[in-house]
């Protein structure tokens, strides 16, 4: 999962929300930095990716990719699951995307201050492009995997990502619905055994 997955299950509580939003860019001992709620949010965002990452679903999505893409596989996934997430959002989701999106940037932005310097970088651009909506639409998803690619540390291809999702679409997006109780119902779990209601 990406942003907008992280987001989608985080939940109502904004501490939570905060450090599942911006756990990649905290390293190794910084997170004992934040508050109790924060770091709670961190360790549900890692727990979502060991469990995505691990999930047999999504490894034979990576497997589609013919490792076209080397270690970036498991990132155009999570880029493709966050897509599929806003086209079907009415399956999932009471809210319209777009409120749903305004509402999120309004409980993140507070916090601006407190986020690591990558995200406080990041988060004015996702807010003035509407990142989360935008991944609804392959274009919008296209630019993301544009950005992610210049910004690679190593030849990634994912500038070809969105082609190669459309080619194979239904075969990702029935992936994608199989996948979704899983995460929902591990999610669950993980907040109630780490007491977040």
């Amino acid at each position: 999962m990406n942003f907008l997955g992280h987001i989608f299950l985080s939940g109502e509580k904004d501490e939570i929300l905060l450090g599942n939003f911006f756990a990649d860019h905290v390293k190794g001992k910084k997170q004992l930095e934040y508050p109790q709620g924060v770091i709670k949010g961190i360790q549900l965002h890692r727990a979502i990716d060991h469990f995505t990452d691990h999930h047999p679903i999504v490894l034979q999505g990576v497997k589609r990719l013919n490792g076209d893409y080397g270690r970036y596989g498991s990132v155009i996934i999570d880029m493709y699951y966050d897509h599929f997430l806003a086209s079907l959002w009415t399956e999932y989701h009471e809210v319209p995307l777009e409120r749903f999106s305004g509402i999120i940037y309004s409980r993140l932005l507070p916090y601006l201050e407190i986020m690591p310097a990558k995200t406080q970088y990041m988060l004015p651009f996702m807010v003035h492009n509407n990142w989360l909506a935008a991944y609804a639409g392959t274009e919008g998803l296209g630019r993301a995997l544009n950005g992610m690619s210049n910004r690679a540390r190593f030849p990634s291809g994912m500038e070809s990502a969105t082609a190669f999702l459309i080619t194979n679409y239904d075969e990702f997006k029935e992936e994608f619905r199989l996948f979704m109780p899983d995460i929902i119902a591990f999610t669950d779990v993980w907040k109630r055994q780490h007491q977040i209601v």
